[in-house]
C-alpha cells in the first residue's frame, strides 16, 4: 500500500513514489473533470458549443474531491466578477507559470534588467543595480566627453557570463571611453535622449534624479499621473550625503550611539546599509542622538520601540562603566534622568507587546542593577561581617517645608504624610528606587511573573531588580515581601520542591526549575531584619527548600552541574543568614549527616584542575559561615538559659536548639582541613602569616603608600554615579589593585587578626606565646599595668594606628571605638609618652626637651624672643599625666553612642540571637566626624552660646566646663606635637574656627590661667612659618558659611569682654594679614573702631612677621582712606595699638608717595592742613629702625 508523502520527504522521495504509484496502476482518489467556465457560457463535458474548438486546444486539468461544493459559499451576495483580459491571453500546456510571470513583471527592477543597447550607440549609460534589505537602490553615471577612466566605476561584471568577465568589462569600459573621445557634445547629448526614450516616463525620471542631474531640471509632464506639480523640498531626500565635518573641529557637536550604545566619533564616514543613517537634523552623521531614542520608543512600531529601548540600554550599560566620563560633556545618566527616562521606561513595561516589555525589563535592570556590585558582595560574604551591608540609600537631603514654620510640633505634617503628598517626579528626582515603588512597579513585575511568563533572560533581570530593591533599605524589603502573590510566584515558579531535569543547559523557559537568583532575593530580604527572615523561614516555606536543596548531593538535584553550585551556595548563604538571628537552627541537627559529609569532601572538591574551582570554593566558604554562626548561636545557649531561670517574666530570647555539644564535633574536622591547607600552601603563605602584625600595621598607618592592598587607583575608568542611585562604584574590581580581588590577602589578615584577638582575650597568659618576649615587661608607677619591652618599642606605631582607625569608623562598628580607647587612652600609654615615645622619635630628655625645637620657631626669621609664657615641655608633661582624665572627658562627650556601641557589640561578639538587622544603619559617613578632637569644646559652645542679631549672648557656664575644656586643649597639644599626621585631615581654617570657641563660649573662660597656657602653646604651634603659609582663610570653614561670619563674632566679643587681653588680641591680629580678604580689615577700621583702644599687643609679643601684615603695599583705597582718617583724628594711636599702627603708617607712606593719582590728591589735602604726618611717618620709622619700611623725603 503507498503511502502519503510526509512533510521531510524531498524531491527524490515524491518522484520515486510517483514512479511506484503509475508503474502499480491503481485507482486515484481523485478524478480529472473538465469544468464549465460559466461565465463564459461553457458547457461540461459532452456539452456543444460555439467554442468547443477553441476549447479542445486549452483544456486544464481539474482535479474534484467528492462532497466537496462546487463553488464556495458566499457570505455576501454578489455578481460574480468577470475578466476582460482572461480570453485575450493565450497560454500553452508546457509553459512555465514562473517565466509567464517575469515576463508579464512591469517591476522597475526587471524593467531595467531588459534594457539592450545597440552596438552602434555611440554613448552609453551604466547602470547599477544593487537590492538589499529589501529596498532597491538605483544609481547610475552618464558618462560625458572625459580624457581616462582607469576602471569602471560602476559596472563590476558581474552580469556577463563566462570565466573573463573583469577582462570583458575593461574592453568594454575602454571601447566607451574610445566612442566618447570620438563624439561631439551634441551627439552626446542627441544619444542621451535617445536612450531616455527607450526607458520611459517613469525610468527616465529615476535616472535624471539618481545621476547627476540637477532636482531642479526636472520637469513635470502631463501624462505623469499625480505628478504633475514638482515639488523640489520632498526630493531633497534623494540627495547625496553631505560629507561628514573634518577632524580638528571645536564645535561641540550632539553624541550619537550605534545600536550597541558606543559613541559615534563626528568625522566617521559609515556605510548606510547599517542602518544608522536617518533623516534628522544632520543626515549626513550616522547614529542615534538621545532625543532621537526618546521619540523612536515611544513609536507606533513595534520594531522601532524594541530597538530604541535595547539601545537605550546598552547607552546606560555603558555609562554607568564610565566609558563616556572622558569623551562627553556632563553625565549621560543625569541626562536620561533628568528627561524623564524612569516614565519612559514605566510606561513601556506596560506595553502589550512581550519584545517592547523583555526591552524595557534589560534598561531597567541596567539603570538600577550593577553586576559588578552584586559580585562584589558576593564575595566578601564569607569575610568577618561580611554578611552585612549597608543600606544603598541616597544621602539624606532634609528640606525646609514652608508651610510647616510657625507650627507646633503636633500640627506638623509627619514625614510618612508628607512622602506621599509628593508627587511621583519629585520622590524619583531624590530617589530612584523610591520613586518606582511610588509608581507600583512591583505589582507590574508580578504580573510579568505570573501572568506573562516571559524568557529566561526577562525572568533574570525582573529577579536582579527584585535583589536591587531590597538592598535600598529595611522598607523597601517590607514592600516586596507585602506586594500580593509577588513572593509565592516566586517561590512557586523559581524554587519548587520538586522538579524534572532538563534535556538542555539552557532551556527555552526556567518555569517549574530552582534558581540561584530566587535563592539570593531571599537571603538578601533576610538580612533587612529578623522579622522578615521569619516570616520567610515560616510562611513562605523556605525550611523545605532548604531541605530539599542541601541534604542531596550535588548530581542528585537533577539540574547542570554550574546551576546545581550556584544554588546550593545561595542556599547555604541563606541559612548562615537565618542562623545569624539564631533562627533555623534546628535544621542543624536534621541535616547534621548532610553538613557532616559535605565538610569531609572539602579537599577532594577543591581541586586546582576543575574548571568549577572558582563556584566549588564559594560553596566551600559559604558552608564555613554557616558553621560559624551556628558555633556562635549555640555558644548562646547557656547564657540564654540562665537568662530565662532568672528573668522572673521579664522578656527574654528563648534558648535555642542547638547548644556548645552539637557543634564540638566540627572542631576534629576543621582542624585537619586548616593543616591541609597550610601544608599544601607555598612558603609565601607562611611567611605572610608571619609578617601579619607588621603588614596590618603599615596598612593603616601608610593610607597614601603604592600597597596591593590599599591602592585602587588604576587606568580603569571612573563610574558614573548620580546621587539619586548610589552604588558601591565596583566596575573594573577585579581589573585593578584593592582590597577585593581575589589575589588580595586582606581576608587572611582579618581572619587571622580576629584569630590573635581571641587568642589574647581569652587569657592574659596566652598573649605570651603570640609575641616573642625577650625580656620581663618594665612596670610603671602607680600600679600600672606591665608594659613588655618590644610592645613598648611599638608604642608609637600602636598609637598611630588607632588615631587613623577611629577617624574610618563607619555606622555598625562603634564596638571597635571602645576597643580603641584602650590602645591610645590606656593607663600604661602614659608610661609609652613619658619613656618611650621621645625617644623614638628623635627626642631625649622628657617633654621639656621638645621646647628646644620650639623655641626654634621666630629664631629663623626674626631676632627676638617670645613671651616668657609656660614652656610647650611642661606643658606635655602634665598632659601625660592627666591622661586618664582625658579619655573620662571623651567618653562623656560620646555617650551618645552607647546604644550603638551595644548593638556593634552584640555583632562583633556573635551574640545573635540578641542581633535584630544585619542591614547596617544609613551611611552618612564615619561614626565620628574628622575634627573628633575638638569635640568637646565645639559641644560646649553650642550649648552655652547663642547667636542673636549679630551680638553674642554668653549664658553661665555649665559645672566642669573648665575641666573639659582644659582636657581638650591638653589633648590637641599631645597631637599637635607627636601626633601631627593624624590632624592632617582637618584643615588649618577649620582648627582655628574651632580652636575659637575658646573666646565665644563665655566672658571669662580665656582668662583662665590653664586655659591661657595651653591656648598660646597652640597658637604658638600654629603660628609656625609653614603653618602659616597653608592657613587660608578665604575658604569657608567646614559647617561655617564664611570665615567672616566668625571674625565678626569674635570682634564683638573682643570689644565686650576682652579686657585687652594680649592672647584674644593676637588671634584677632592672624585674620588682618595682607594676604588675606580686604573685607576684614575693612570691619576693624570701619565697624569696630573702639577695639583699637585696647588692642594693645606689641610686636615683641606676637610670634607672626610683620612683614606678613605691611608687604605687599595696600590697593584698597577704602581702607587706605579708613588708614588715614584713623591716624588724622588720633583713633590709633602707638601707645594704644602699635601693631596696627605700624601697619597703618606704612600703608599710607607707600600709598602718598606712589605716583598714582589718587595718592596725590591725598597728598596735597594733608599739606593744606598742614598736618606733618609723613613727617611723622619718617621720624618713626628711623626710631624703630625697621628694614621692612621704605623712607622717602618730603618738602611742603
Amino acid at each position: 500500500m503507498l503511502q502519503r508523502p510526509k512533510p521531510s520527504d524531498s524531491e527524490e522521495d515524491l518522484l520515486r513514489e510517483q514512479e511506484q504509484f503509475l508503474t502499480r496502476g491503481a485507482l486515484s482518489a481523485a478524478n480529472v473533470v473538465r469544468r464549465p467556465d460559466k461565465r463564459r457560457g461553457e458547457a461540461g463535458e459532452g456539452g456543444g458549443g460555439e467554442h468547443n474548438g477553441e476549447d479542445e486546444g486549452r483544456q486544464k486539468d481539474v482535479v474534484t474531491i467528492e462532497d466537496l461544493p462546487d463553488q464556495l459559499p458566499s457570505l455576501t451576495p454578489a455578481p460574480p466578477k468577470k475578466s476582460r483580459f482572461k480570453a485575450s491571453r493565450v497560454t500553452f500546456e508546457d509553459e512555465d507559470a514562473g517565466e509567464r510571470l517575469d515576463r508579464h513583471d512591469t517591476h522597475i527592477s526587471a524593467v531595467l534588467s531588459r534594457i539592450v543597447v545597440s552596438a552602434g550607440c555611440k554613448a552609453s549609460i551604466i547602470l547599477s543595480l544593487k537590492i538589499g534589505n529589501g529596498k532597491l537602490c538605483i544609481s547610475g553615471s552618464v558618462l560625458h566627453k572625459v580624457a581616462d577612466f582607469p576602471s569602471p566605476r560602476l559596472v563590476s561584471g558581474q552580469g556577463l557570463g563566462g570565466p573573463d568577465s573583469p577582462g570583458e568589462t575593461m574592453r568594454i569600459h575602454k571601447e566607451n571611453q574610445t566612442r566618447l573621445q570620438t563624439m561631439s557634445r551634441s551627439e552626446i547629448i542627441e544619444e542621451q535622449k535617445k536612450l531616455l526614450s527607450h526607458l520611459g516616463c517613469f525610468c527616465s525620471l529615476c535616472v535624471r534624479l539618481c545621476v547627476c542631474v540637477s532636482v531642479n531640471s526636472v520637469k513635470p509632464q502631463k501624462d505623469w499621473v499625480h505628478m504633475d506639480k514638482l515639488e523640489p523640498e520632498k526630493l531633497e531626500w534623494m540627495r547625496d550625503l553631505p560629507a561628514p565635518r573634518r577632524k580638528g573641529t571645536t564645535k561641540a557637536m550632539e553624541g550619537r550611539f550605534d545600536f550597541a550604545g558606543s559613541l559615534i566619533p563626528p568625522t566617521e564616514d559609515l556605510p548606510t546599509h547599517l542602518g544608522l543613517h536617518h533623516h534628522g537634523d544632520e543626515p549626513e552623521r550616522a547614529g542615534y542622538s538621545l532625543q532621537e531614542l526618546f521619540l523612536l520608543s515611544r513609536s507606533q512600531i513595534i520594531q522601532q520601540r524594541s530597538l530604541a529601548l535595547s539601545t537605550l540600554a546598552n547607552i546606560i550599560s555603558k555609562a554607568r562603566a564610565g566609558e563616556y566620563h572622558s569623551i562627553l560633556k556632563g553625565s549621560v545618566m543625569s541626562t536620561l534622568l533628568d528627561a524623564g527616562l524612569l516614565f519612559l521606561l514605566r510606561f513601556a513595561l506596560d506595553d502589550s507587546v512581550e519584545g517592547v516589555m523583555s526591552a524595557a525589563v534589560h534598561a531597567l535592570k541596567a539603570l538600577v542593577v550593577s553586576a559588578e556590585d552584586e559580585e562584589c558582595l558576593d564575595c566578601t560574604f564569607s569575610w568577618f561581617r561580611g554578611l552585612a551591608a549597608f543600606p544603598l540609600l541616597p544621602s539624606a537631603q532634609e528640606e525646609q517645608d514652608e508651610e510647616d514654620e510657625g507650627l507646633e510640633e503636633s500640627l506638623k505634617e509627619t514625614a510618612k504624610e508628607k512622602e506621599e503628598r509628593r508627587s511621583d517626579h519629585d520622590v524619583a528626582r531624590q530617589d530612584v528606587v523610591k520613586g518606582l515603588l511610588k509608581m507600583k512597579l512591583l505589582p507590574r513585575l508580578r504580573y510579568i511573573l505570573e501572568v506573562l511568563r516571559p524568557s529566561p533572560r526577562v525572568v533574570q533581570g525582573v529577579l536582579d531588580i527584585l535583589i536591587r530593591f531590597a538592598r535600598h533599605s529595611s522598607l523597601s524589603a517590607t514592600q516586596v515581601l507585602d506586594c500580593p502573590r509577588l513572593m509565592e510566584t516566586v517561590m512557586s515558579e523559581f524554587l519548587p520542591t520538586s522538579w524534572t531535569a532538563t534535556s538542555s543547559p539552557h532551556p527555552q523557559s526556567v518555569y517549574g526549575l530552582p534558581q540561584a537568583s530566587a535563592m539570593k532575593l531571599l537571603r538578601v530580604l533576610a538580612t533587612s531584619g529578623r522579622h522578615a527572615c521569619a516570616r520567610l523561614l515560616n510562611s513562605l516555606g523556605v525550611r523545605e527548600r532548604l531541605c530539599r536543596l542541601l541534604s542531596a548531593e550535588l548530581s542528585e538535584l537533577l539540574l547542570e552541574t554550574t546551576q546545581a553550585l550556584r544554588i546550593t551556595t545561595e542556599a547555604y548563604r541563606l541559612w548562615a543568614v537565618a542562623a545569624a538571628y539564631g533562627q533555623a537552627s534546628d535544621l542543624y541537627l536534621v541535616l547534621y549527616p548532610a553538613l557532616v559529609k559535605a565538610l569531609q569532601s572539602v579537599q577532594r572538591a577543591l581541586n586546582p584542575s576543575d574548571p568549577l574551582l572558582p563556584l566549588q570554593l564559594q560553596r566551600v566558604l559559604a558552608l564555613l559561615s554557616f558553621l560559624t554562626q551556628v558555633t556562635h548561636t549555640a555558644g548562646c545557649h547557656q547564657e540564654l538559659q540562665a537568662g530565662m531561670v532568672s528573668s522572673q517574666g521579664e522578656e527574654c530570647p528563648p534558648p535555642p536548639p542547638v547548644s556548645w555539644g552539637h557543634v564540638t564535633g566540627l572542631q576534629a574536622s576543621l582542624l585537619g582541613h586548616l593543616k591541609g591547607f597550610v601544608k599544601s600552601s607555598n612558603s609565601s603563605f607562611v611567611f605572610l602569616i608571619k609578617s601579619f602584625g607588621s603588614i596590618i600595621l603599615l596598612f593603616f598607618c601608610h593610607t597614601r603608600s603604592s600597597s596591593v592592598l590599599c591602592n585602587v587607583q588604576s587606568s580603569h575608568q571612573s563610574p558614573e554615579t548620580t546621587p539619586s542611585l548610589p552604588g558601591l562604584a565596583c566596575p573594573g574590581w577585579r581589573d585593578r589593585p584593592g582590597l577585593v580581588v581575589p589575589s588580595s590577602p586582606f581576608p587572611l589578615l582579618t581572619s587571622m587578626g580576629l584569630l590573635l584577638q581571641t587568642i589574647t582575650g581569652i587569657h592574659k597568659g596566652l598573649s605570651c606565646k603570640v609575641g616573642r618576649t625577650e625580656e620581663s615587661a618594665r612596670t610603671a608607677t602607680r600600679g600600672e599595668i606591665p608594659i613588655d619591652v618590644e610592645v613598648a618599642k611599638h608604642a608609637s606605631l600602636y598609637h598611630q594606628v588607632a588615631l587613623v582607625l577611629l577617624s574610618w569608623l563607619l555606622p555598625g562598628s562603634e564596638m571597635l571605638f571602645d576597643i580603641l580607647n584602650f590602645l591610645f587612652f590606656p593607663v600604661s600609654l602614659r608610661f609609652c609618652l613619658l619613656v618611650c615615645l621621645p625617644s623614638s622619635e628623635g627626642h631625649s630628655g622628657g617633654p621639656e626637651a621638645i621646647e628646644l625645637g620650639q623655641l626654634k620657631l621666630c629664631e629663623e626669621t626674626q631676632h627676638r624672643t617670645s613671651p616668657s609664657l609656660q614652656t610647650v615641655g611642661a606643658l606635655l608633661r602634665e598632659a601625660c599625666v592627666q591622661l586618664p582624665s582625658i579619655r573620662g572627658c571623651f567618653l562623656s562627650q560620646l555617650a551618645h553612642l552607647e546604644s550603638s556601641v551595644l548593638v556593634s557589640r552584640d555583632a562583633l561578639l556573635g551574640h545573635n540571637p540578641w542581633i535584630n538587622s544585619h542591614l547596617l544603619p544609613e551611611l552618612t559617613g564615619p561614626t565620628l566626624p574628622s575634627d573628633w578632637p575638638y569635640l568637646p569644646l565645639v559641644s560646649l559652645y553650642e550649648r552655652t552660646g547663642l547667636s542673636d542679631g549679630g551680638a553674642l549672648t554668653v549664658e553661665e557656664l555649665p559645672h566642669g566646663a573648665l575641666q573639659v575644656v582644659t582636657h581638650c586643649l591638653q589633648w590637641l597639644l599631645l597631637l599637635e606635637v607627636w601626633r601631627e599626621e593624624a590632624l592632617k585631615v582637618i584643615p588649618p581654617v577649620a582648627k582655628l574656627a574651632r580652636l575659637s570657641c575658646v573666646f565665644l563660649c563665655s566672658s571669662d573662660l580665656f582668662l583662665e590661667r590653664p586655659v591661657q597656657k595651653l591656648t598660646w602653646g597652640l597658637f604658638r604651634l600654629m603660628t609656625r612659618p609653614c603653618r602659616l603659609d597653608a592657613l587660608d582663610l578665604n575658604v569657608p570653614p567646614p559647617g561655617l558659611a564664611s570665615f567672616l561670619d566668625l571674625y565678626s563674632a569674635l570682634l564683638a566679643q573682643y570689644e565686650a569682654v576682652s579686657f585687652g587681653d594680649w592672647l584674644f588680641g593676637c588671634w584677632l591680629l592672624l585674620p588682618l594679614q595682607r594676604r588675606y580678604n580686604v573685607t576684614m580689615r575693612l570691619a576693624v577700621f570701619g565697624e569696630h573702631l573702639g577695639m583699637l583702644r585696647s588692642l594693645g599687643v606689641t610686636m615683641e609679643q606676637l610670634s607672626i612677621p610683620i612683614e606678613r601684615f605691611t608687604s605687599p603695599p595696600e590697593d584698597s583705597l577704602p581702607l587706605l582712606r579708613l588708614y588715614f582718617r584713623s591716624l588724622l583724628t588720633g583713633t590709633l594711636k602707638l601707645c594704644r595699638c602699635p601693631i596696627l599702627y605700624v601697619v597703618a603708617l606704612s600703608h599710607v607712606n607707600s600709598f602718598i608717595f606712589s605716583q598714582d593719582a589718587a595718592a596725590q590728591v591725598l597728598h596735597r589735602i594733608a599739606k593744606s592742613r598742614k598736618i606733618l604726618l609723613v613727617y611723622k611717618i619718617s621720624l618713626y620709622l628711623r626710631k624703630k629702625s625697621c628694614a621692612s619700611f621704605k623712607l622717602y623725603s618730603c618738602s611742603f
